[in-house]
């Protein structure tokens, strides 16, 4: 799943326009082939809902109406009602993943706060929503107290829920820590579907995301050019190169069409890709050192 136009949209200073949201949309699922696509946070603001409906009335029309997502919150209707006038078809609930947030910055115990995500599920699912769950702050959840995620999941486990989006809010994970965590989490709950949510504050987030898929997890979540809080969320290039490369995997993804959107993407978000940068920088694939460039120039013995 891409998340540029939701989480990427969070890095500081970054701000697209309607008509830019609309264009990065209609280049991630027709042009690049991603699966699934975040495209905003209910309840933004009037401009943010005409974004999202233009979208999904460009989606309905196209077919991929059942692959755009917006991020909603444990407010009973507020964001359901919000993504139903965008047209939209499906809500990713921001729950509280970790005892500490759910205490500290809910005041809340975890059966109110179940209740509360029940509530909402139930009539997501009333008005026709597909539901998938974000834990945020699952990491560190998870590392404080792993009950509090086990009883969280238990509950609503049986609630009709699509993907259990587990993220890495800081950033904090390696990637054995991952393989370890999201294991367990796959093979305790093997029926359901889990989303694993990387981000790059270690600089971890690619090979994070290569333990999350030996761990089992269905789902990664990726931006283009890494946008993101802070240091950014895993590159979908880096990830699906090697995906591709490193583990043999088949995707849907069309990389031909990797280098120009993330082109796209710079000009609109006003945040330059470094030219080092792997797989999208412009001088990846530059030798400059005497024997590389030789040896590129005699064999291609430098090349990728």
């Amino acid at each position: 799943m891409d998340t540029t136009l939701r989480d990427g949209e969070q890095t500081q200073g970054v701000s697209f326009t309607p008509a830019e949201k609309v264009s990065i949309a209609k280049a991630l699922l027709q042009s690049l082939r991603v699966d699934r696509i975040e495209v905003a946070s209910a309840r933004v603001s009037q401009g943010e809902k005409e974004a999202v409906k233009s979208i999904n009335d460009w989606a309905k029309h196209e077919g991929f109406d059942g692959r755009i997502e917006v991020l909603g919150f444990v407010d009973h209707t507020k964001s359901v009602d919000w993504i139903l006038e965008t047209g939209g078809k499906v809500i990713n609930l921001l729950t509280k993943g970790s005892e500490k947030h759910c205490r500290e910055q809910l005041g809340k115990t975890l059966d109110q706060h179940t209740n509360d995500i029940l509530q909402t599920i139930r009539y997501a699912l009333e008005k026709g929503l597909k539901v998938n769950v974000y834990l945020e702050d699952w990491s560190n959840g998870y590392h404080d107290k792993p009950a509090y995620v086990y009883e969280l999941v238990d509950n609503l486990r049986h609630a009709g829920i699509d993907h259990f989006m587990l993220p890495d809010t800081l950033g904090v994970l390696s990637p054995e820590e991952v393989f370890t965590s999201l294991s367990d989490m796959c093979s305790r709950y093997p029926e359901l579907q889990f989303d694993f949510h990387p981000h790059n504050d270690y600089g971890l987030a690619t090979a994070n995301v290569m333990a999350a898929v030996r761990a089992g997890v269905n789902s990664i979540h990726c931006t283009i050019n890494c946008l993101g809080e802070r240091a950014g969320n895993a590159s979908l290039a880096e990830v699906a190169v090697v995906l591709r490369d490193k583990m043999h995997l088949q995707l849907a993804i069309d990389e031909s069409h990797i280098v120009a959107i993330s082109n796209m993407v710079e000009t609109f978000s006003g945040k330059r890709v470094a030219a080092n940068a792997p797989i999208i920088g412009a001088d990846v694939f530059t030798q400059t050192a005497g024997i590389h460039a030789d040896g590129d120039q005699k064999g291609g013995l430098y090349k990728t």
